[in-house]
């Protein structure tokens, strides 16, 4: 068996986290709800290959979560807007975000207006702004580009993950929210109730908690653990929990 894939909450009754573990061609949904008991041992990884439907094509080399002949780039990542709209999706209609993360790190972003809330969860945001709604990608990476020059337009997970734990800071998103008039504002609740920092792990073992984006939370032996879940992209797995050593969390030794 193999890990192969994610899939992130968006928010519906339907549509559960899940990891993607591919066995013989077929692919089964491990679903991610909180109190689900995962169990399984990391082993080897490599190239994940390529999932189509509900049936995985496996790929030997060792590059992981993807080999370059399985690595998909997307056209748009560092647009700025100086382009001819070379993708179908890039005539939609379009809306421009800012994204907060707990403590007090933003983001601007766009995404097709249509997708905004889900985009948001994709990502974790704790709180959001729908500043603007424009007729295309290029307008709308036009707006993103001038933004980004004081917000900045990425976050990384590392970021994200220390602020598992915390609120945002009002003080610090009701200020950047002054210099713009939002259509709209977001705040999400992900039922983590976290206490303190989960111990940053790959691991597949535990109690699962729930997730926030890409982030999984899971508890084992008195301990909370985040892991990225592209991160057990690509691992081969078997049933049965890990017996490595991992780090324990503060809880552990209250």
């Amino acid at each position: 068996m193999q890990i192969v894939g994610y899939e992130t909450t968006v928010g519906g009754d339907d549509d559960d986290a899940a990891l993607l573990v591919a066995r013989d061609g077929a692919l089964q949904r491990e679903t991610l709800t909180a109190g689900t008991e995962l169990s399984f041992t990391l082993l080897e990884r490599h190239c994940a290959g390529t999932i189509d439907e509900a049936m995985h094509t496996p790929c030997e080399r060792e590059q992981a979560p993807y080999c370059d002949q399985h690595t998909s780039r997307w056209a748009c990542a560092r647009c700025t807007g100086e382009c001819d709209l070379p993708l179908p999706s890039c005539t939609e209609e379009h809306a421009v975000y800012l994204a907060a993360f707990a403590p007090a790190t933003f983001k601007v972003g766009v995404t097709r207006s249509w997708r905004l809330e889900t985009r948001l969860r994709e990502q974790g945001a704790d709180r959001a702004a729908h500043l603007r709604t424009v007729a295309d990608g290029r307008v709308a990476r036009q707006i993103e580009a001038d933004i980004a020059t004081d917000v900045g337009d990425r976050v990384r997970v590392a970021a994200k993950r220390r602020g598992l734990h915390q609120r945002v800071d009002e003080d610090a998103w009701e200020a950047l929210l002054a210099d713009f008039t939002p259509v709209s504002t977001y705040s999400f609740d992900y039922g983590l109730a976290l206490s303190e920092r989960p111990v940053a792990e790959t691991l597949a073992t535990g109690s699962v908690r729930g997730t926030q984006g890409r982030l999984l939370v899971l508890e084992t032996n008195g301990s909370t653990y985040a892991v990225d879940m592209r991160d057990l992209v690509g691992y081969e797995v078997e049933p049965g929990g890990t017996d490595r050593q991992l780090q324990s969390s503060l809880g552990a030794f209250r």
